[in-house]
């Protein structure tokens, strides 16, 4: 970008902590002691982005300097597309060169490749995760952790009912008491989880399912978490060098 003649700042990455917790049902009962259900992460990632120097940087720059901005940095429709076929269906497309597109490729050695093989990884699970949650096995499973969390004095039939009616339920409530009531509920959900088959359960037929999938997407699978793993050590390499 510098070299286009343009600024740009480099933003805070996530925190281990904040990669976590997504999925169907919460299963680390620490992590949901200390950020309840990640509310705090989103609030800080919508403040980041509103912040964010880069938006209003290009935001000040004249209307045609903006235009050429948005192309160093992110391509455009007349460069060339790279194409990635969804396993759900469908395909997704990234341009194939500007600032982005040039760093990934340094970073993951062939970023068409590796763009590519991520989508399938990201995606495969919308192919199977409908017969998964009706897996009779799965219900049982869900059953019993509904029949914990009404023990515990929390009456949902599933995770993403709790998730659901969360907003209502704190409506009225201070932000402090809110955020307690959040952490209450998903350490409730996490440790009725562990403490039910819940949480064997669905990891169990999250890989029995998984594995069942066309060999073409598993491949894709195995490529996208060998080339995330050797970018490793290649970001350390990236990073030393520019200080």
């Amino acid at each position: 970008m510098e070299g286009a003649g343009f600024k740009y700042w480099i933003g805070p990455l996530p925190t281990v902590d904040e990669l976590k917790g997504g999925g169907y049902v919460l299963t680390d009962v620490s992590w949901a002691r200390k950020h309840g259900y990640g509310s705090r992460f989103k609030e800080r990632l919508q403040d980041v982005q509103r912040n964010d120097p880069n938006n209003a940087y290009a935001n000040s720059l004249p209307q045609e300097e903006r235009v050429r901005y948005s192309k160093v940095l992110e391509g455009g429709e007349s460069s060339a597309m790279l194409k990635a076929e969804l396993p759900g269906g469908g395909a997704i497309q990234t341009p194939r060169h500007g600032c982005q597109a040039d760093a990934k490729d340094q970073l993951y050695g062939d970023f068409g490749a590796w763009f590519r093989a991520e989508k399938i990884a990201i995606g495969l699970p919308a192919r199977y995760v409908p017969d998964l949650l009706n897996d009779q096995r799965f219900v049982n499973a869900v059953e019993s952790w509904s029949v914990c969390m009404g023990k515990a004095g929390h009456d949902y039939a599933t995770p993403q009912e709790i998730r659901e009616k969360l907003p209502d339920l704190t409506a009225d409530m201070t932000k402090k008491e809110a955020y307690a009531t959040e952490v209450d509920m998903a350490v409730a959900e996490a440790t009725c989880a562990t403490e039910t088959a819940l949480s064997r359960t669905a990891h169990a037929l999250e890989d029995e399912y998984r594995n069942k999938q066309p060999q073409k997407y598993l491949k894709a699978v195995a490529t996208y978490q060998r080339m995330t793993l050797a970018a490793l050590p290649r970001a350390k390499d990236i990073t030393r060098a520019t200080g």
